[in-house]
């Protein structure tokens, strides 16, 4: 019987942390961050001779649907896989494949020689696989990649692999095989920011409020920043902010506002009525992937009113 949903959350939940952690020690050398998404469907099927550590010279099969978690990840780099499952029983089995540092893994390749980390030249592929209790010190073997197709940012679509392990100097071979495919990749973030054309100064605080509107085209919450500079005949009035944010849903564009201080102006000239340069900045954080997207430099003239 499957455990309650409480108990299923809280097995993903760690399973994931673990595997993120894994990752990130096993990539330490590759550029950007690991990431993990559930397989609609794959299996994992690996035995070993009697005497063998890992497998316990058993054979298993473990399956998406059948299992507590089935989850793919990788850097986006697409250096590395893993390959992390959690069991109905809680049991979490664990299966790590990378390339040699500055390779990609590709299709129909088969690197041997692969160890684990920390022992791995740079040179060297990296194999590692077991569970919370059957786990090697250290190890040998190769693998085959099959096939393995991406989405953005290293989002593993498709994944077919063979490998073979031998733990801790023991000539008993691991044999192994993983087949998995998830859900099609969620769309990249796109963010925009359009400055109204006009602006308001009071003239007894020496304030400045501008904003525009904010689209995208999933849900996020877009960093503000910018500056407003209005050249006058004794020199320039700048006004900074930051800090500032909106939350954005797709389907229309969303209005933000926001109010520059005077503590927030370079000394000297306050602002007055008239036309001003305006320059604005967003940043969001795509939910779905490891990255940041900006809005760009959005810089326009505008026209200050006397609020």
């Amino acid at each position: 019987m499957k455990r309650s949903m409480t108990g299923r959350r809280a097995a993903r939940a760690a399973a994931v942390l673990t595997a993120a952690m894994a990752m990130a020690v096993a990539a330490a050398p590759l550029s950007g961050t690991a990431q993990a998404h559930e397989a609609v469907s794959g299996s994992l099927a690996f035995s070993g001779e009697e005497g063998e550590f890992v497998s316990g010279g058993q054979s298993q099969e473990l399956t998406a649907g059948s299992v507590e978690m089935f989850d793919v990840s990788g850097p986006t780099a697409q250096s590395a896989v893993g390959v992390t499952i959690v069991t109905p029983e809680g049991k979490r089995w664990s299966l790590h494949l990378q390339a040699p540092e500055g390779q990609k893994l590709t299709d129909g390749a088969t690197y041997t020689g692969a160890s684990r980390w920390p022992y791995a030249q740079p040179e060297d592929p990296q194999l590692e696989f077991g569970s919370d209790d059957r786990w090697c010190n250290t190890s040998t073997g190769s693998f085959t990649v099959s096939h393995i197709s991406y989405g953005p940012y290293g989002y593993i679509r498709e994944l077919d692999a063979t490998f073979e392990q031998y733990c801790d100097g023991s000539t008993l071979p691991l044999r192994g095989e993983v087949h998995a495919r998830t859900a099609e990749p969620p769309a990249e973030l796109a963010i925009g920011l359009g400055p109204n054309p006009e602006g308001k100064v009071d003239t007894k605080t020496g304030q400045v409020t501008v904003g525009g509107t904010a689209t995208c085209n999933k849900p996020t919450r877009i960093s503000l920043s910018g500056l407003v500079a209005q050249t006058q005949k004794t020199g320039e009035a700048v006004g900074r902010y930051e800090g500032e944010a909106v939350d954005c849903t797709p389907g229309a564009p969303v209005p933000w506002n926001v109010t520059i201080p005077v503590t927030a102006m370079e000394p000297g000239l306050t602002f007055r009525p008239g036309t001003a340069m305006f320059r604005g900045f967003g940043a969001a954080d795509d939910r779905d992937y490891p990255a940041t997207v900006n809005a760009g430099d959005n810089t326009t003239q505008i026209t200050l009113v006397k609020s």
